[in-house]
């Protein structure tokens, strides 16, 4: 067993709405077991206000939140990441940084709600709609008996989860 909770890293490009989403679910679903972190690739360098609306329902810090670069993770004095999966399909088909530690991988993709065009109520349902997806996988990874399977067992289950149809609440 780990003497410390694990650190997941979620992917995306624009780190502004998904990945961020993403971070403060495990780790508020993970109630402690999880620590959840995101960035991307070429982040925008804001976090959408729907994704923060979103996050907020959680009890998530919001003041923890930020749009940053994935080279913060892969410097010397990054925490050392257990799990590192891309939750959009640019991210997932790009050149990844080196990652110590050799963390087991996924890819669970999700519409991107920040390309929904329309009414504020339009663009909140989208990302309601996200958001739940993102819940259901991130609840089925928080309840995997991590402690009792190994290395492929992991990764297979972290696959099989991205596999998973994800259905809006």
């Amino acid at each position: 067993m780990m003497n410390r909770p694990y650190n997941v890293l979620f992917l995306c490009t624009g780190n502004s709405a998904r990945s961020v989403m993403a971070e403060a679910l495990i780790t508020t679903l993970g109630q402690g077991r999880f620590v959840g972190y995101s960035a991307g690739s070429h982040p925008t360098g804001t976090v959408n206000p729907f994704a923060i609306e979103m996050i907020a329902q959680t009890g998530y810090d919001l003041s923890q939140l930020r749009s940053k670069s994935w080279d913060e993770f892969a410097l010397r004095d990054a925490p050392e990441m257990d799990f590192i999966i891309t939750v959009c399909d640019n991210a997932a088909g790009e050149a990844c940084p080196y990652w110590p530690g050799k963390p087991a991988t996924a890819h669970w993709g999700y519409e991107d709600p920040a390309a929904v065009v329309g009414s504020d109520e339009e663009k909140r349902a989208a990302f309601h709609k996200v958001f739940q997806q993102i819940a259901a996988r991130t609840r089925l990874f928080a309840e995997l008996p991590l402690e009792s399977l190994d290395a492929l067992a992991i990764q297979r289950e972290l696959k099989a989860i991205g596999n998973t149809a994800t259905l809006a609440a």
